[in-house]
């Protein structure tokens, strides 16, 4: 059995619509799959199932509907079809243990620490940040500064006694 092939009519018909509809397919095919190049597949697939119905589409109108509803059939049976590798075992494989720090808490413990920071006087904060951030020296964050080493040791332990005396990151250290 051979598979009927549009007329040339058709065949042009068929083209104006890809070029008018193709984009607006295209995001379809992207809601319908989370990987861009697969969903270019997925509208390549249905495109091709529609050029081969073109001819038996009576309402041409109605195409849209029809490309569409072959992009859902389509995805659905790509996902139906795909291969599970999954096997029961006595034991669920749960990830080791590990004894270093807590991740979340390390990331809650800087974002607390930025905030006591943005809270600081704007001269303090350029200090601290300067001196601990940037990992400048006294002399090179009073130049920075263009105060002197004294105005920067001054600045940035009255700083750092306001960060010690922080009521959130009191809960960041007990």
């Amino acid at each position: 059995m051979t598979t009927p092939v549009c007329t040339s009519a058709s065949m042009t018909q068929f083209t104006i619509y890809v070029r008018t509809k193709g984009p607006t397919l295209l995001r379809t095919a992207r809601s319908l799959t989370p990987n861009p190049a697969d969903a270019e597949d997925l509208l390549q697939t249905a495109l091709t199932k529609t050029y081969l119905a073109w001819d038996r589409i009576d309402d041409h109108r109605a195409v849209d509907g029809y490309v569409r509803r072959t992009l859902v059939n389509t995805r659905t049976s790509q996902w139906r079809k795909r291969k599970v590798d999954e096997f029961s075992t006595d034991e669920l494989p749960e990830p080791a243990a590990t004894d270093g720090p807590d991740i979340t808490e390390q990331q809650a413990q800087r974002d607390a620490l930025l905030r006591a920071i943005a809270r600081l006087p704007p001269r303090q904060r350029a200090m601290v940040v300067l001196r601990y951030y940037e990992d400048m020296s006294e002399a090179q964050t009073a130049e920075a500064m263009g105060v002197s080493i004294g105005t920067v040791k001054s600045a940035v332990s009255r700083a750092l006694g306001k960060l010690r005396d922080d009521p959130e990151l009191e809960l960041c250290v007990a």
